[in-house]
């Protein structure tokens, strides 16, 4: 039998130590803090990109209800952070937790201390909070505890849907068909003045990337599945697909906007990109995500627009949208085990989750809070939006961006048959999880 390392011991005990407790903290039968007698005493320190201000204002909330805990947040520049913590935990100066974001999973996925499913189980998880948060289950146990949810949404605006008599905007994928000849205007050149979907390129297409994965989802296609502790590419047309069609379908749908022959046609690389063509009132429907709504109104104060859930595929047994997700795991170099256990789990299932989520202007993952919707214009879409939002395994945020890249550029240009665009930006993904 294979001995255990003198690191791999001690994480053993002491999560074996806390396998009651942490079932029992998070059942809500054993209280730390506030009124009642604390459990666990000590400090942590915490990393991640929100303003420390913002941060620290939090954490005070937090440590005056808990008050024998004491955690220190450090604010990293969001260019430098997956670096600088890269950096800090192979010296062993690392923070004890750090929030960390879905697409940086696969990159620290051997730097965190996963929480066995003894300590918490995930049945547990999966009732604590939404959806979107699974992406953190691995076949190890839980990789970090979900704070709040960023969905992707549908920005429309509302004066040229009024002005076509257009009461609702589309809710399937096949209803953008009979909209593109209406929103999408041609001068005397034939040259496009004014779309109706930023789709079918990627270089001038914000969250291009994230558009395409979400429709190759909403299919029933994950692109990325662990399998024996080894995580493996799933972009294909073979069995991965629980609605029966195909990832061909999508990229042809996709690519078809993007085609002058097609009668989808409403988007070219001559024209400027995606998010400024709709502040610029020149694109009728942007695909964006819950966080830009402050941005997009600043850039335009007087543009009439509004929000709605990203078109679904019809006759599908679920919904499904594209979300970004932020949560706080534990280093596996902390040297305060316990006591990061137990901030962690107070942060994500305490008052700090909401306020963490509500300052910046973005769903929580939680779902009691997820069923107390606000009544304001917007959080009610990105509240129904969050429950069924969902990421998937990103080894390399940049360079899968290139991969799909690619794989629209091979299509568009006759380079490569969609099929075999397709399979290649699969093995290709595959080189970069393998890394």
């Amino acid at each position: 039998m294979k001995k255990l390392g003198n690191f791999q011991l001690i994480v053993l005990i002491v999560f074996v130590a806390l396998a009651v407790f942490g079932v029992l903290v998070f059942a809500g039968i054993v209280k730390i803090g506030g009124k009642d007698e604390a459990v666990v005493t000590g400090s942590v320190v915490l990393w991640g990109t929100a303003k420390a201000d913002m941060m620290n204002n939090l954490i005070n909330n937090f440590t005056s209800q808990n008050k024998t805990l004491t955690v220190k947040y450090v604010q990293k520049n969001r260019a430098s952070f997956d670096q600088d913590l890269l950096e800090a935990l192979a010296t062993n100066t690392g923070p004890d937790l750090f929030i960390l974001p879905d697409d940086m999973i696969v990159h620290f996925r051997n730097k965190i201390m996963p929480i066995p499913y003894a300590s918490f189980p995930q049945a547990t998880f999966q009732n604590t909070f939404a959806g979107a948060g699974e992406i953190y289950l691995s076949e190890k146990g839980t990789l970090a505890l979900p704070l709040s949810i960023d969905p992707m949404i549908m920005y429309y605006n509302r004066s040229h849907l009024d002005a076509e008599g257009i009461v609702t905007p589309p809710v399937y994928w096949n209803d953008l068909e009979s909209l593109v000849p209406v929103f999408t205007k041609k001068d005397q050149d034939r040259k496009i003045t004014k779309s109706a979907f930023a789709l079918g390129q990627f270089s001038n297409i914000l969250h291009a990337k994230d558009i395409i994965s979400m429709i190759f989802m909403q299919l029933g296609n994950p692109i990325v599945r662990e399998k024996n502790g080894t995580l493996l590419s799933v972009l294909n047309n073979d069995g991965e697909n629980t609605l029966g069609g195909n990832l061909s379908s999508v990229l042809r749908f996709y690519t078809s906007f993007a085609d002058p022959a097609n009668s989808l046609y409403s988007w070219n690389r001559s024209l400027q990109n995606s998010r400024d063509a709709f502040s610029s009132e020149k694109l009728t429907f942007y695909f964006g995500f819950a966080s830009e709504l402050a941005d997009l109104t600043a850039r335009n104060p007087n543009e009439n627009f509004y929000i709605a859930p990203v078109p679904q595929i019809k006759n599908s047994n679920f919904k499904l949208t594209f979300g970004h997700t932020q949560a706080v795991a534990i280093s596996a170099s902390t040297k305060n085990p316990t006591v990061a256990f137990t901030v962690a789990g107070l942060l994500a299932t305490g008052d700090f989750s909401k306020q963490f989520a509500n300052n910046l202007l973005l769903a929580p993952a939680r779902r009691d809070l997820l069923n107390t919707k606000p009544t304001d214009a917007y959080f009610p879409v990105f509240y129904n939006s969050a429950l069924f939002a969902r990421s998937w395994l990103d080894p390399a945020p940049a360079e899968t961006d290139a991969v799909f890249q690619r794989m629209v550029e091979n299509v568009l240009s006759n380079n490569l048959s969609i099929e075999n665009s397709i399979s290649d930006a699969s093995s290709k993904l595959n080189l970069l999880l393998s890394k």
